[in-house]
């Protein structure tokens, strides 16, 4: 009944809340359809623009459009996420995956590869496509096993028009990882079964992200106590989940109630978050032409928000807050 209310709205179309409230969704670059959403109040003959960015996406980054930017607001909400770190270039993790892949190939290992489904998935199919066509690693067979990534790559398959300029030139030409002949989208059980009977190097990426549950478990019982194998963690993996246990230098795992060594070979790669780093949460609001009249920081740890706050009132003097839970705040 709930899904029924909803109703789909456009990039930059106003829709009006009553007479004084307009809200209008902009790109966030952040995953597939997500959005920043500014919010425009009417009070007598004064106004005032609300920004909320949510989760904010990053530059350059592959299939999607770069985040929207903004020449004015008078507040601001913006997420500090990662407030005090920087991310490895994409160009340094890709060359690593290209490395990694290579050196597993040439052991005979499998390289699994623990997946979000919701874009980390799509973005990793794309630069595995693009290491394929510059010939940059062998032509391996690679595995989506994931049901829910699987079906949020036909999603992104079904909306070209919200692709950046790269990824529809792909499309095109036929280039891109929809069309590649090498991509098994796996959605059975026992299609899943099957993949750890292959003789042979494959990329298999499969759910939970962190370890923490689905169908990757079966594929580390299989590859992690195999040292020709690689098992590669293309993002942050939590304090408490076994992704974390593991990539913290654990010398043998517990998987599905038995004890495994581990022996596979164990990489981390932070070059493919979906968020800005400190340094592009700055670059975003540098696009602003004059200071909002506060800036509220948040959605991030104690730390990288007060890093982040600290860091704006430094270089910009702006008025910044960091607002702690149920905080209320009376705005001009």
């Amino acid at each position: 009944k709930c899904l029924t209310q909803f109703s789909p709205v456009d990039y930059g179309k106003p829709v009006s809340i009553g007479n004084n409230i307009e809200v209008i969704f902009h790109d966030a670059g952040h995953i597939f359809g997500s959005s920043m959403i500014t919010v425009k109040i009417k009070q007598g003959n004064e106004s005032r623009k609300f920004i909320f960015t949510g989760d904010m996406g990053r530059w350059d980054s592959p299939i999607l459009c770069d985040p929207t930017t903004f020449r004015e607001a008078d507040y601001i909400v913006m997420e500090s996420t990662y407030g005090n770190r920087e991310h490895e270039s994409r160009e340094e993790a890709v060359d690593r995956i290209a490395e990694i892949i290579n050196d597993t190939a040439r052991a005979g290992g499998n390289i699994i590869i623990p997946t979000f489904a919701i874009e980390r998935a799509q973005d990793l199919l794309y630069y595995l496509n693009k290491l394929i066509l510059e010939n940059r690693i062998p032509h391996l067979a690679i595995f989506l096993d994931s049901p829910m990534a699987v079906e949020v790559t036909r999603v992104f398959k079904r909306y070209p028009e919200l692709y950046d300029k790269e990824m529809k030139q792909f499309v095109k030409d036929e280039n891109s990882f929809f069309d590649s002949p090498r991509l098994f989208l796996v959605r059975t059980v026992a299609e899943s079964k099957a993949i750890n009977h292959i003789k042979g190097t494959i990329i298999v990426m499969a759910g939970s992200g962190m370890c923490t549950g689905g169908r990757i478990k079966h594929h580390l019982v299989t590859n992690i106590s195999r040292k020709a194998s690689t098992i590669l963690f293309p993002g942050y993996q939590a304090e408490g989940t076994l992704g974390r246990y593991i990539v913290d230098g654990a010398s043998s795992a517990r998987i599905l109630g038995k004890r495994y060594r581990i022996k596979a070979r164990i990489e981390q790669i932070d070059g493919f978050s979906a968020h800005a780093d400190v340094n592009e949460l700055q670059k975003w609001l540098a696009s602003l032409e004059k200071p909002p009249r506060r800036l509220f920081i948040t959605h991030g740890e104690p730390e990288a928000a007060m890093n982040l706050a600290g860091l704006i009132r430094g270089k910009m003097a702006w008025q910044v807050s960091v607002p702690e839970y149920l905080e209320e705040a009376v705005l001009d």
